[in-house]
């Protein structure tokens, strides 16, 4: 099985390179002009994505992530979900990168297979970016009406967040 994981890109990539000379598109031409192209798209996202990165920044840095935390106190306090997965909740539909970190480091202070640690592992999985998503993705294409996206996109994060939280608590405790 390790040898076909090694090999099988390769082969798809010599599979696209043999297909394109039989049918004698320029390969080398398309594969600059795609990467032209890539960098393009990439120049085109940068206001989107310093857009993203300086807003989840100053939620941080002003305490309007501990003001939230500190309104969902009483529900968590009811269901028993330990506070320390909160920001976590709440940075997960953002950011991508500063979710892992905090996952990262709540697996480091309380280890992979606490309580904590397999929730903010589970939570990791369940839930996805859905505003990076919807600024990045719909900003490069041109949508300017995103509102049903992103309340389903939103929709389905809290799903996720709901799911973790009770399948964890069923299974690992």
């Amino acid at each position: 099985m390790s040898v076909i994981s090694l090999w099988i890109i390769p082969l798809i990539i010599l599979l696209i390179l043999v297909t394109a000379t039989i049918r004698r598109v320029p390969t080398y031409e398309k594969f600059v002009e795609g990467g032209k192209e890539g960098i393009d798209i990439a120049i085109s996202l940068l206001p989107f994505l310093i857009g993203m990165m300086v807003s989840i920044a100053i939620f941080r840095a002003s305490g309007a992530m501990g003001a939230v935390i500190a309104l969902f106190e009483p529900i968590t306090g009811i269901f028993s979900i330990p506070e320390e997965i909160l920001p976590l909740a709440l940075i997960r539909p953002l950011s991508g990168t500063a979710a892992l970190g905090m996952t990262s480091e709540l697996i480091r202070n309380y280890g992979p297979d606490s309580f904590i640690g397999q929730l903010a592992s589970t939570m990791q999985g369940s839930t996805d970016t859905t505003l990076y998503i919807i600024t990045v993705y719909f900003g490069a294409v041109g949508i300017k009406k995103m509102g049903d996206a992103l309340k389903v996109g939103l929709l389905a994060d809290l799903i996720g967040i709901i799911a973790s939280i009770v399948i964890v608590t069923i299974v690992f405790s």
